[in-house]
C-alpha cells in the first residue's frame, strides 16, 4: 500500500485547495491510500528554542510526513506569497532530515497563482523534497464553487488529478525523476 499525505495551505474549510484534495482522497486508485491532514491551523508558531522537543502537535505531523511514501500540496497565493499558516507549518519542518527527497505533487487551482507556486516548488526543494513536475498540474477550480464530489465527478477536472497521483506514485517508487 502506497501512503500519500495530502496538506492544504488554506485553513479555510471549503477551499479550493481543500476541495481538489478531498477529490483526491476520492480518486486515489486501488492500492494508494491518501490522507488529509487537517492540523496546520493547530501548529504553534515555529520557534528554533523548541524544535528538538516540539509540541505534540508537530511531533505529530512529522511522524505523518515520515511515515507517508509521497505528498500532496495545494496551497493558495495571498499577495504573491505562501499563507502565513502554511510557511509556518513548513517551518517545523525544515530541519528534518528523515524527511528529505519525499516526492512532491505541488498542485495549483488557479492559472494566475504563480508566485506562491514558485515559492512553494523553492521552499520545498530547499527543504530537500523532490518536486514531481509529472505530479504538479494547475487544476483550475479556484472560485468556482466546487466540491470534492464535484471535482471527482467532472473528467476534465479528475483526468489531470487521477494522472498527477499516477506520476507521484510512480515517483514514491523511483521509476520517474522530477
Amino acid at each position: 500500500m502506497t501512503t500519500l499525505l495530502a496538506i492544504s495551505g488554506s485553513l479555510r474549510r471549503d477551499s479550493a485547495n481543500t476541495m481538489l484534495l478531498r477529490a483526491a482522497v476520492a480518486l486515489a486508485p486501488a492500492g494508494v491510500r491518501i490522507v488529509l491532514y487537517e492540523g496546520v491551523d493547530q501548529l504553534p508558531f515555529f520557534n528554533p528554542d523548541i524544535e528538538t522537543a516540539p509540541p505534540p502537535v508537530v511531533r505529530e505531523l512529522r511522524g505523518m510526513l515520515s511515515a507517508a511514501d509521497g505528498i500532496i500540496v495545494a496551497s493558495p497565493e495571498y499577495a504573491h506569497g505562501v499563507p502565513g499558516a502554511f510557511k509556518n507549518a513548513l517551518d517545523w519542518l525544515v530541519g528534518c532530515a528523515e524527511l528529505g527527497s519525499k516526492p512532491v505533487a505541488l498542485m495549483n487551482t488557479s492559472a494566475r497563482a504563480v508566485h506562491a507556486h514558485a515559492a512553494l516548488a523553492e521552499i520545498l526543494t530547499t527543504m530537500g523534497w523532490t518536486v514531481i513536475a509529472a505530479a504538479s498540474p494547475v487544476i483550475a477550480v479556484a472560485n468556482r464553487g466546487f466540491d470534492a464530489a464535484h471535482i471527482a465527478a467532472d473528467p476534465a477536472l479528475a483526468g489531470p488529478l487521477r494522472a498527477a497521483i499516477e506520476a507521484l506514485v510512480l515517483a514514491t517508487r523511483a521509476e520517474v525523476t522530477p
